[in-house]
């Protein structure tokens, strides 16, 4: 089993990678979130009950990429 690099350089770059792939999901799933409570016409309250559901599957696909992005970047075979 070969061991992860975790060097300055692969950690920024693996916070860099996270960062731009959870940006890129959120403006997804928040556009989603909102063409749903648009186009339902949701009073405040009922906004607010489907941000909570929204925000379970948004937190799996944080810590996905999150995962991703730390896995691709440590990789020896990547270096």
């Amino acid at each position: 089993m070969q061991h992860r690099i975790k060097t300055f350089k692969t950690l920024s770059r693996a916070a860099a990678a996270a960062a731009f792939l959870s940006v890129q999901a959120l403006i997804c799933i928040g556009t989603v979130y909102w063409a749903v409570a648009e186009t339902l016409g949701l009073s405040a309250m009922a906004a607010l009950a489907l941000g909570g559901i929204f925000a379970v599957p948004t937190i799996s696909v944080l810590i996905t990429a999150i995962r991703m992005a730390f896995d691709a970047e440590t990789d020896p075979a990547n270096q």
